[in-house]
């Protein structure tokens, strides 16, 4: 059974459950139904920030660190989908060639399928299947579209903010809404010029934040070289610490399951709307209504809404 084969460590049944759940299939739904809590949930570490941070290496070395120490890993890299082909880039398992040999390291590359956030609509659903697995950390790789990947924050246990000295719109990021979910920030690329400033802002936007019981540190790396990634991983493990305390840690995990369960519903609603009443058809004829002037788009959603409603059944076509 597939279930049983995955909670004993087989890669490949991870590959079929992933597969199975990314694609909606009939029989996902049963199958993390049985796998949830068979295990401990492995703490997400979820990396995030402008394009051109240097996120996939950092995620890379972060994994080599955390094998050295003998833990078992699961990366989940999200890349983005084409609007015109439905094409991902799906080049983490290149990137990330030094771990993809290694039977204790599961990297799956995913699509966001359209996925707004930065994040696939599946990826805490394959993060259960990594700690069904056996996966003692998952990390989490985002698109890197800086201004909407906040959706990071609610899927992972502590979320990293990388920025880099010459990103034009690091400082820009501060500002978009990168401040409020960040846990951990790093300062990547911090041997070349403007990393000190970086830092500087960084700790000049902090300040304005009002008082909470958590400051996230400022960590300056090299990726490339494996500079500060030991200092990271003891950022992350102070964070940790942090969320251990109980009083800290029933209101978070009280709210991350509340928009867990918004965001299920949402999905579920969504997806029985679209195949179970032919919305697809009728989305066709819609756009062919707004493209010929007959509707505005504003008067077409708001049918199209209708017909997801009790009302709209009762008022076929």
């Amino acid at each position: 059974m597939l279930a049983d084969d995955l909670l004993r460590g087989s890669a490949r049944s991870l590959a079929r459950a992933m597969s199975l759940v990314e694609n909606g299939a009939p029989e996902a739904d049963a199958l993390l139904d049985e796998v949830y809590g068979r295990r401990p949930a492995a703490p997400r570490v979820g990396m995030t920030g402008p394009p051109g941070a240097g996120k996939s290496t950092l995620v890379a070395e972060y994994a080599l660190l955390l094998r050295r120490r003998g833990h078992k890993v699961g990366v989940i890299a999200v890349d983005p989908t084409s609007p015109f082909t439905g094409g991902a880039i799906l080049g983490d398992r290149v990137r990330m060639s030094e771990l993809s040999t290694d039977p204790d390291v599961f990297i799956r590359s995913m699509a966001t399928r359209g996925s707004l956030g930065g994040l696939a609509a599946r990826t805490e659903e394959l993060c259960e299947l990594l700690s069904a697995w056996g996966s003692d950390f998952t990390l989490i790789e985002t698109v890197g579209v800086g201004q909407s990947e906040l959706d990071v924050a609610q899927a992972a246990d502590t979320t990293v903010v990388v920025l880099t000295p010459e990103s034009g719109d690091a400082i820009q990021s501060l500002k978009a809404g990168l401040m409020e979910i960040a846990d951990v920030f790093v300062v990547n690329k911090a041997d070349h010029s403007g990393a000190d400033q970086l830092a500087a802002a960084i700790r000049s936007a902090l300040a304005l934040r009002r008082e909470a019981p958590w400051r996230p540190p400022i960590v300056p790396t090299v990726a490339t070289e494996r500079k500060g990634i030991e200092e990271l991983y003891a950022a992350v493990e102070s964070h940790r610490a942090h969320l251990a305390n109980p009083a800290v840690a029933s209101g978070i995990r009280l709210e991350k399951a509340r928009a867990r369960l918004r965001n299920a519903i949402r999905e579920r609603l969504l997806e029985t709307a679209w195949n179970r009443r032919g919305l697809g058809e009728l989305l066709d004829r819609a756009a062919n209504d707004v493209l010929t002037g007959r509707v505005s788009p504003y008067r077409a959603a708001r049918d199209l809404i209708e017909r997801m409603t009790d009302h709209g059944e009762r008022n076929p076509n």
